[in-house]
């Protein structure tokens, strides 16, 4: 390990540290009291602390470790990490309406972030084992299945934000060579879904039609001897599709969901119910304008108008106190994070290593995406956390040992 210390990315390490300060900064802003201290282990801010000290501990000895450990045995991380999952069942705590915690002492740990390392070491290794054969159907559904299975017991706790996230290992599928046509598919799903809410459905109808007979004539062009009948199956089974939107919408999402995809959508204005949480955030952003008003200064965050605002919506507290630069500042950094890790991730040979690095900025992306699009009210609120920002314990030391694995693989340059 000594030789792979001078090889180790210090760039991302000096990232993270510099978000986890700033989390904490802001994490002490929204509780702010006479009694906050960073060594207060009965407040937000006391625990993040500790759980960075924690993250640190932890990062230190992934460092050390033994890079083919981390393969060898990833099967048993993700074995783990579902009978943790499933435990909670039995042993866990409901805390806001959802069973995703055990509790030790006054301490909270949520499996379903520990389940993120896991099963992208599972990912990983599935995928660099049967990386030729990707395209065939046996093998996709052996990865779908490790990726699925933590899924649906998140789903069930329920926790269907957190559960999301884990989609993020379908985008890696397409690196390893993946047909792009499914990714259209999932594209065009959510498109249709989202049109069929807010437009007739008789334009729905015309818009598939027209969409995929332009295809078909522009396939034509290319090749004469296309047939016509797959477009008109298409055709057939995306207006069943559109036809059960509302079904959908309206039996399997809960009046929650409901209530916040109408809102998003612009088809209900709620500032007092369901859309309060944003419409506060929305309103601490812009009040901070392009300098912010300054640390412990932000008037919506002392008087507590944004709820969960140091987990959910930290990035509004970010907004108000720190502006429009500061806001910038935390976008670019996780920006220039997330692509020099997949910068890293491309130059390793070895392809369990790459694989896991695509993961990791994966999920990196979607946290950041719909964390900070729940806080400008571009995407519904679905509770998920601010990546080494967001206050949780568990949630900054999954993410401190996804990217220090990586660094670990990274820095030794598994390339047999």
């Amino acid at each position: 390990m000594n030789k792979s210390l001078f090889r180790l990315d210090w760039i991302s390490i000096l990232l993270y540290l510099a978000l986890v300060s700033f989390g904490l900064v802001n994490i002490y802003s929204t509780n702010f009291n006479e009694n906050s201290n960073l060594f207060n282990f009965n407040i937000p801010v006391g625990k993040q602390f500790l759980f960075f000290f924690i993250s640190v501990v932890s990062a230190i000895v992934i460092l050390f470790s033994n890079p083919k450990v981390f393969q060898r045995f990833a099967s048993v991380f993700y074995l783990f990490t579902l009978l943790l999952l499933i435990g909670l069942f039995i042993f866990g705590n409901n805390i806001s309406g959802a069973t995703s915690w055990y509790t030790f002492g006054g301490i909270g740990l949520q499996p379903s972030e520990f389940s993120k390392v896991a099963t992208a070491l599972a990912v990983s290794k599935l995928l660099s084992e049967i990386q030729i054969n990707i395209k065939k159907v046996k093998s996709l559904v052996q990865v779908a299945i490790v990726i699925l299975l933590p899924m649906i017991l998140i789903i069930l706790q329920p926790d269907p934000g957190t559960a999301l996230v884990f989609s993020a290992f379908f985008f890696v599928l397409f690196r390893e060579g993946l047909n792009s046509i499914f990714l259209l598919l999932v594209f065009g799903i959510i498109f249709f879904f989202i049109l069929t809410l807010v437009a007739p459905i008789p334009f729905v109808f015309a818009s598939i039609v027209t969409l995929l007979i332009s295809l078909y004539f522009f396939s034509r062009k290319l090749n004469k001897k296309t047939p016509l009948l797959p477009y008109l199956g298409v055709i057939l089974i995306s207006c069943s599709y559109v036809y059960s939107v509302d079904h959908i919408f309206n039996n399997l999402f809960e009046q929650r969901h409901r209530d916040r995809f109408n809102i998003i959508l612009g088809k209900e204005v709620d500032i007092r119910g369901i859309g309060y949480n944003i419409n506060q955030s929305k309103i601490a952003i812009g009040s901070g304008g392009w300098k912010g008003k300054g640390f412990l200064q932000g008037t919506q965050t002392k008087g507590n108008f944004v709820p969960e605002q140091h987990t959910d919506y930290i990035f509004s507290t970010i907004g108000e106190e720190w502006g429009f630069y500061g806001s910038t500042a935390v976008i670019v950094v996780f920006c220039f994070l997330i692509i020099r890790i997949i910068y890293r991730a491309e130059n390793i040979k070895n392809n369990f290593a790459r694989i896991y690095g695509h993961g990791l900025a994966a999920i990196l992306f979607l946290h950041f995406f719909i964390n900070i699009g729940m806080s400008l009210g571009v995407v519904p609120t679905i509770g998920i956390p601010l990546p080494f920002i967001s206050y949780g314990g568990s949630s900054l030391l999954g993410f401190s040992c996804l990217l220090f694995i990586f660094l670990n693989l990274d820095a030794n340059r598994l390339n047999d």
